[in-house]
């Protein structure tokens, strides 16, 4: 015997009998008489050499043979309808799945989205939000964006757009600023890195002060409690420049350091579906425009 002797006419034509355990109900749902569902049935018998059915007085009873080949059967035909499904309009549907750290995420994507959406109708993208420690693999992600030097062990890195970091806060906190060293003074709120702030200030050219109050896992929620004028927040300032410009919040000093970027990433072992190039493509070219001046935000006159 060869797979290429068996229909798959007959193998449907099992499938259905089998869950209804009637030639008639199956013959209903495939549209096709009872005798020609039992003629299709005895034929994949007589190949296969084996008995699927036993014929009882009021209905049917799968043998252990028949029993061992209806799960594979319906798992595969379910496949076969999850993916004839996914056609529409001569195109197929896609589900392409990112985490995203959330200050990217509030800062650009999501403003951004309508126009992926324009120009790739036929991809669905499924949006996850992270604080950047994220698991491409264990989360079952196409890819992860995320902040850092672009190094993640087996993952491939895209750099998408730098990210310096420069104090924002509250305008009234703002006006008590005159020099860098005026900080001291201030609360500074921090992120889970802790080397940002000696950073910022060894290249602003004062000493650090001693760092204590709250630490955030994500610079939207330090922003949102530097608008409450609860302290001075140190992040990517291009990621907000919404809230700079409607002057909710005010950039007092120009100095800014470079520690990373924002990162398309995905695993080397995954081989990219024409859905994760659409939205690779998408971003690198979108970001290359809107960032190609830097995406400087000045400090506040």
């Amino acid at each position: 015997m060869t797979v290429s002797q068996i229909s798959l006419n007959a193998l449907r034509a099992f499938e259905a009998a089998a869950r209804h355990l009637s030639f008639t109900r199956a013959g209903l749902e495939l549209r096709v008489s009872q005798a020609a569902v039992s003629h299709q049935v005895r034929g994949l018998e007589e190949i296969l050499g084996v008995r699927l059915f036993r014929r009882l007085p009021r209905g049917l009873a799968l043998t252990d043979e028949g029993l061992a080949l209806v799960p594979v059967l319906a798992d595969t035909f379910a496949r076969i309808r999850a993916t004839l499904d996914q056609f529409e309009d001569g195109h197929v549907r896609e589900a392409v799945t990112v985490g995203v750290v959330g200050t990217f995420a509030a800062g650009w994507l999501l403003e951004n989205l309508k126009g992926f959406g324009e120009a790739h109708p036929y991809v669905d993208l499924r949006l996850f939000t992270n604080n950047n420690r994220v698991d491409i693999a264990g989360e079952g992600l196409d890819f992860a964006i995320r902040f850092g030097d672009g190094s993640w062990h087996g993952t491939d890195s895209v750099l998408l757009c730098r990210g310096p970091l420069s104090p924002i806060c509250a305008p009234a906190v703002a006006s008590r600023l005159a020099r860098p060293a005026d900080l001291a003074r201030e609360t500074l709120l921090r992120s889970y890195r802790t080397d940002e702030w000696p950073h910022w200030f060894a290249t602003a050219g004062v000493p650090c002060p001693a760092l204590r109050g709250p630490v955030f896992d994500s610079s939207v929620t330090m922003v949102a409690t530097a608008a409450e004028g609860l302290g001075v927040a140190l992040v990517p300032v291009a990621m907000f420049a919404r809230e700079l410009r409607q002057e909710r919040l005010v950039r007092p000093f120009a100095a800014e350091v470079d520690l990373g970027g924002y990162w398309l990433t995905s695993l080397k072992s995954k081989q990219p579906t024409a859905g994760m190039t659409a939205f690779r493509d998408w971003l690198t070219r979108r970001l290359a425009v809107d960032f190609s001046d830097g995406a400087a935000v000045p400090p506040s006159a």
